[in-house]
């Protein structure tokens, strides 16, 4: 297991990173990496579509992301009640240096929700300065970070410089987001039918896929520079 890589996946929501990377976390699980996503809204009673149902949604979700090879955390917050202080700081920091991803993937700064901007905000702290912030002398940032994108509506003046060909991952990833549509609309998923979700994440992947010459893609922003072998 010393030898097996992680990749951590930072969202505010219980559906960011299923919608924002999922057939890039499927590709890792299908590599053998460890995958982890990181959700920080982990307090769902203040959102009227779950109604009562806000305690379930939470071991739906990690039954539903468990079932493709992926391990979900929350945090304690609730939307609307978390920004970017001393508190929150520590508690996202201490769950970076607990999971200690190799590869990480978090949301973009600019967006119309603020839970999306204030995530991108805290991830960005915890990913570079972790070990600062919990005062761990070891911890080691992860060795690539991305920006991706969380599709319309939100993400705001997002110019990708990565292109990630999903293509064989493509059938699971959308199943994925649907089984979790599926669950708030409180419906047994059927495979035959697509839920708005779906149908906004496939047309964005389509266009990705045009834009670089694959069939699905998914679009992310390197957070630095990193090398490429071209040859």
């Amino acid at each position: 297991m010393a030898d097996v890589k992680t990749v951590l996946a930072i969202g505010a929501h219980y559906d960011d990173a299923p919608f924002g990377v999922p057939g890039l976390l499927l590709q890792a699980v299908r590599k053998h990496y460890r995958v982890v996503v990181l959700t920080l809204i982990g307090d769902y009673s203040n959102w009227t579509p779950i109604g009562d149902r806000h305690r379930a949604l939470l071991d739906s979700t990690k039954e539903i992301s468990y079932g493709y090879g992926i391990e979900t955390r929350f945090l304690n917050y609730k939307s609307q009640h978390f920004g970017v202080d001393s508190e929150t700081k520590a508690a996202v920091a201490k769950a970076v240096v607990d999971i200690a991803p190799d590869i990480a993937f978090m949301l973009w700064p600019n967006d119309t929700h603020p839970d999306h901007e204030a995530t991108s905000r805290l991830s960005k702290i915890a990913l570079r300065q972790a070990g600062r912030v919990v005062g761990d002398a070891k911890f080691r940032p992860p060795r690539r970070v991305y920006y991706y994108d969380n599709g319309p509506r939100h993400t705001i003046g997002f110019e990708p410089d990565t292109f990630v060909d999903v293509s064989e991952d493509w059938p699971r990833a959308i199943e994925w987001l649907g089984q979790q549509a599926a669950y708030v609309k409180d419906e047994s998923y059927d495979g035959s039918r697509s839920y708005p979700t779906q149908e906004a994440k496939e047309a964005l992947a389509v266009y990705r896929g045009k834009t670089s010459g694959a069939r699905y893609c998914e679009a992310l922003k390197s957070f630095n520079v990193y090398p490429q072998e071209i040859l």
